[in-house]
């Protein structure tokens, strides 16, 4: 299988301190990663870097075939499709969600002065309505609740079809029944065999959806275990990496934990 993200020794670094220290990590197509681990691990360092967002202090990122500092990152980013809560932020108010969704072809995040044909827009509700969204076409980005922008952002990043999907705790801050409405749907889209390869931030094994396939384990800016999702998430391991004693299970496709 072709690699879409490869890093090698990438080390980031801020006001003299490793956010990433010596990350060596390999994605597949076909394979969905679920980077799970304490607060300041590094997870979401990981994973802008592999929206080729920041550039690694030291090491080599190699995304989609293209290494970062080598190549134009903004023909990269039009490839990738890229959720996080900091990137919705940037998405004005006042633009309707159609319009949030279609910006994702030129990779803004509000309409200026970019101009898109019928098919782009035929396309954008075709993808809202993939994802229970349709009825929000039209109205403004400001007005939606947590779990709709959340759906929102998702809708945008699969808009281009992207060949790299990377989503930063998609269901963070959901009530239960608007957490279980995207954890499904993403599971649905996770066990397509024409989705692209995926990429999960999340602090909660309970979100992990049905579908993925491999599991990073994060502590202290570096790798703590990482491979097969089954293999990664055991008790043991998660325990070690969170400092706490855990017991995890896995039951109906899900993973759970709780305090041993």
């Amino acid at each position: 299988m072709a690699v879409v993200i490869n890093f090698n020794n990438v080390t980031v670094v801020r006001e003299g301190r490793p956010i990433l220290d010596n990350v060596d990590f390999t994605v597949e197509e076909k394979q969905r990663w679920a980077i799970v681990g304490p607060n300041g691990a590094g997870k979401t360092t990981l994973l802008r870097v592999a929206a080729a967002q920041l550039q690694p202090t030291t090491g080599t990122a190699t995304i989609l075939g293209e290494q970062l500092g080598e190549i134009n990152v903004f023909d990269l980013q039009t490839r990738i499709g890229f959720a996080s809560t900091a990137l919705a932020n940037r998405i004005p108010n006042s633009e309707t969600v159609v319009n949030a969704v279609m910006t994702a072809a030129y990779a803004v995040t509000g309409r200026w002065t970019e101009t898109y044909d019928e098919i782009d827009e035929r396309r954008a509700r075709r993808v809202l309505n993939e994802w229970h969204l349709l009825d929000l076409a039209d109205r403004a980005f400001g007005t939606l609740s947590d779990g709709e922008r959340k759906r929102v952002q998702i809708a945008r990043a699969v808009m281009t079809d992207p060949e790299l999907l990377l989503l930063d705790e998609p269901v963070a801050s959901l009530d239960m029944a608007s957490r279980e409405l995207t954890v499904g749907v993403l599971g649905q889209y996770a066990s397509s065999p024409i989705a692209p390869a995926m990429v999960m931030v999340t602090h909660h094994l309970e979100e992990i959806p049905e579908g993925f396939t491999h599991a990073l384990l994060m502590k202290n800016g570096r790798i703590f275990s990482a491979g097969e999702i089954h293999s990664t998430l055991t008790s043991d391991k998660v325990s070690e990496a969170f400092g706490f004693g855990l017991h995890v299970e896995f039951d109906d496709g899900r993973f759970h934990a709780r305090a041993r």
